[in-house]
């Protein structure tokens, strides 16, 4: 019996369907991420994709670290059922290598990965900082003092969230100052919002929303970088897409222009951008 005769025709239906875009729209423990597992699994063991040209996509470091295992498991899982000695060198290679090489993480670990080795051509070094809440408060705090800004009207935190909402639909300061018009406060987000991107670049950091916004014009900017992990990620897979917002659409969107094996799983009803 073979591990996939214990999903049910739906399930089939997607893990077999390895061309082409495909869109998985299932409710909360329906099996949506054990059908993300046993199709890397489909593809590495009966279509022959290397593990390395295969990306999946979750949104918390626990969920890739649970997924890693469950594709590891879910190719293992033949071995029992063929233990001819060919077979089972292959099948504990697979496991091993498609555990070690499938690219398999959130967002954010993705975008630091590629911005390691490409981010020189944007102007930073590789070496950049990495700032959370508490340094991104600190930075503000010192820019809202460099612009006068009053601090009932313009607290850390507040401007920190309009900042990051921009960011996540790809409002540069400049176009978040054109969209504000005539309004005294949007305006002044705007100067603080261009005042601390030019601070974080000084200092060769990148906050949290940067590292996706970053890759994406990285990827706008070079067609080579681009063309490379086009091609390196020939597969790619994204859990809990329900939750994707604009930025993170764009990043992917791009990586799967070229090849279109593109799957999403995720659940409609579940939404936080709604």
């Amino acid at each position: 019996m073979s591990k996939y005769d214990t999903l049910n025709p739906m399930q089939r239906e997607a893990v077999f369907h390895t061309e082409g875009p495909l869109l998985v729209l299932a409710g909360a423990g329906s099996g949506k991420t054990r059908v993300l597992t046993h199709r890397i699994a489909y593809l590495i063991e009966e279509k022959r994709v290397a593990p390395w040209n295969i990306m999946a996509i979750t949104f918390t470091n626990k969920a890739a670290a649970e997924m890693r295992e469950r594709i590891a498991a879910a190719i293992g899982a033949a071995v029992a059922q063929d233990p001819s000695s060919v077979r089972l060198r292959r099948q504990l290679f697979l496991v091993h290598r498609a555990k070690i090489t499938t690219w398999v993480s959130t967002f954010h670990s993705s975008c630091v990965r590629i911005l390691r080795r490409f981010i020189d051509r944007l102007g930073y070094d590789s070496n950049f900082t990495i700032y959370d809440g508490d340094d991104q408060k600190t930075l503000m705090k010192q820019v809202l003092k460099k612009m006068q800004a009053d601090p009932k009207q313009f607290k850390e935190r507040a401007v920190l969230s309009r900042i990051s909402a921009a960011k996540n639909d790809r409002i540069t300061a400049d176009e978040f100052e054109q969209q504000a018009g005539a309004d005294f406060r949007e305006k002044k987000i705007a100067q603080i919002y261009r005042e601390y991107q030019k601070e974080l670049k000084k200092i060769n950091a990148l906050d949290f929303d940067d590292l996706l916004v970053k890759t994406v014009e990285l990827f706008e900017a070079n067609a080579d970088v681009l063309e490379y992990y086009q091609d390196k990620f020939r597969y790619i897979m994204v859990d809990e897409y329900q939750d994707t917002n604009l930025v993170q659409f764009k990043l992917v969107d791009l990586l799967a222009k070229k090849y279109r094996n593109i799957c999403v799983v995720g659940d409609d009803d579940q939404s936080i951008y709604k």
